[in-house]
């Protein structure tokens, strides 16, 4: 086949994998079915008759039920080093009807791994070829998990100070999706950061190529494109509405009340003679404990947030609970919030609570 087109996209990956077993992750039909999808989707079919014009065929799933098919030919394979396969969507969704594309992909030796080097060429317009884009990041992430032994530890990066209660928000999802990920100890400070947070915040999170930051999107992501734990309820419109909206009072007005005005005070004292600022503190209490009060009404009986089940509200305010019981005020406001405690307690027996406590210090 020849380029039909002037567009195309390029994209390589330094994988820790050695040469044959990436190339076989692209042609043998078991490695297809385990990695050959974007993230939050499943192989539901894969058949490749890995040989020069042998064809293979792919049934990817959504999770609403949605099915999208993929077929193509070998045109060349040679082993380790490169091959070229046709690329057609069936149904059309995706590119027009009938339209074949061209996918090649070179693999050198690099850094004691592989360098992959992948050109998708034949796209009618640039608008065609950039819908791809974001896809294949997300394939080629899969494949990552798939061939290096960090699995997806390789591909999966919270930034941030291991002490932050939005970094350890992330860190909970990811520990009760029962996910590996590297934790990056970046600080606001840090002009590393910046690569990742243009505004310079924490956290921030990286999948491969794919990057976020603030933490409900990034919770949000993870959620979707990742098995295990769901962390929306799944109980109707009122129970995930309300969920969202104890994340927006956590967000909009208790951590600004609890943290900023209260419990850094302690952590950093900035009043005099090196003491916490007494007027900031005396200020910020009265509005805590309003706060406390509503977040203590909405567990009720029970012991998550939202319903009977964990959430994303409960990980944005336990790491706040952790730290409001280390201080006076705080303390004395916990002892009468019998609901708090309780709900505070079920969150520290679990596994990815222990996993992401902060070093003292």
């Amino acid at each position: 086949m020849s380029e039909a087109a002037t567009f195309h996209l390029e994209m390589t990956r330094q994988i820790r994998a050695p040469r044959d077993r990436v190339f076989d992750a692209f042609t043998d039909q078991a490695a297809l079915a385990t990695w050959h999808c974007p993230r939050g989707m499943s192989v539901l079919e894969a058949r490749a008759d890995a040989r020069v014009g042998g064809t293979y065929r792919l049934v990817i799933g959504a999770r609403d039920g949605e099915k999208h098919i993929v077929n193509g030919e070998y045109q060349t394979l040679d082993r380790a080093n490169f091959l070229a396969y046709t690329w057609e969507w069936e149904g059309g969704a995706e590119l027009p009807p009938g339209m074949r594309t061209l996918i090649e992909v070179t693999l050198t030796d690099k850094d004691g791994g592989t360098h992959m080097h992948m050109r998708h060429s034949g796209f009618p317009d640039a608008a065609m070829r950039d819908s791809h884009v974001s896809g294949w990041q997300s394939v080629f992430n899969n494949l990552v998990d798939y061939l290096d032994s960090e699995g997806s530890a390789a591909t999966l990066t919270v930034y941030g100070d291991a002490r932050s209660t939005y970094v350890r928000t992330v860190r909970l999802a990811l520990e009760e999706k029962g996910l590996r990920y590297t934790l990056d100890p970046l600080t606001p400070r840090d002009d590393a950061l910046l690569a990742h947070n243009p505004f310079g915040r924490i956290p921030a999170f990286a999948d491969g190529p794919i990057e976020f930051y603030e933490t409900r999107a990034i919770l949000s992501y993870i959620n979707e494109v990742f098995g295990g734990t769901n962390l929306i309820p799944q109980t109707g419109p009122t129970a995930r509405a309300r969920c969202e909206q104890w994340i927006s009072l956590i967000n909009c007005h208790a951590y600004d009340t609890m943290v900023r005005r209260y419990v850094l005070q302690y952590v950093f004292p900035k009043g005099e003679n090196g003491q916490p600022d007494r007027q900031t503190i005396d200020a910020a209490v009265p509005e805590m404990a309003k706060q406390l009060d509503v977040l203590e009404q909405a567990y009720g009986g029970r012991d998550f947030l939202v319903g009977n089940a964990l959430s994303m509200a409960d990980l944005f305010f336990a790491p706040i609970v952790e730290y409001l019981g280390m201080f006076p005020e705080s303390q004395a406001l916990l002892e009468t919030r019998p609901n708090i405690r309780r709900g505070h307690a079920v969150m520290r027996a679990r596994p990815s609570y222990a996993a992401t406590q902060p070093k003292a210090g």
